[in-house]
C-alpha cells in the first residue's frame, strides 16, 4: 500500500520540487505548479465519489493528455476515481490503498514533468543546456 510518504520520497529527489501543506491537506509544486496533491472531500466532488475521498488517502496528479487520465481510468478503474471535478484538469485521482509504489513514481515523475520547466526536466535527466 502507498503512502504520503512513498509520494514525499518520489517529490524529494525531483528538482525544484516543493511540499506545501494547503487547507485540503499535501500538495507539490515546482516553480509554483502544483503536481500532486491529496484529495479532500470538497462539497463540488460528486457525492459517491466524495465519500470515497472521506473515507480513504485519495491523490491527484496532472496530466499532460486527457486522453491518457481517461485511459487509465479506464484500464483500472479499482484504482483511479471518475473525474471529480473540472479544477485542475487534465488530472488523474487515485486511491493510494489500491495503486503500486512503482506505478506512483512515474505518475508523480510524469506529472511533475507536465508542470516543470524544461531546463529544469534536462537537469533530472542529466543532460546540459
Amino acid at each position: 500500500m502507498a503512502t504520503l510518504d512513498d509520494v514525499r520520497r518520489i517529490a524529494e529527489r525531483l528538482p525544484g520540487s516543493e511540499e506545501r501543506e494547503t487547507t485540503g491537506g499535501a500538495a507539490w509544486f515546482v516553480r509554483r505548479k502544483l503536481y500532486a496533491w491529496e484529495c479532500h472531500p470538497w462539497p463540488s466532488i460528486p457525492a459517491d465519489i466524495r465519500e470515497i475521498v472521506a473515507a480513504e488517502l485519495v491523490v491527484a496528479v496532472k496530466i499532460a493528455d486527457p486522453i491518457e487520465a481517461m485511459a487509465l481510468r479506464e484500464m483500472a478503474p479499482e484504482v483511479f476515481l471518475p473525474r471529480t471535478t473540472a479544477w485542475s484538469e487534465p488530472k488523474v485521482a487515485f486511491r493510494m490503498a489500491r495503486i503500486d509504489v512503482l506505478h506512483l513514481g512515474e505518475l508523480v515523475t510524469d506529472a511533475w514533468r507536465t508542470q516543470a520547466p524544461k531546463y529544469l526536466v534536462r537537469e533530472f535527466d542529466g543532460e546540459t543546456a
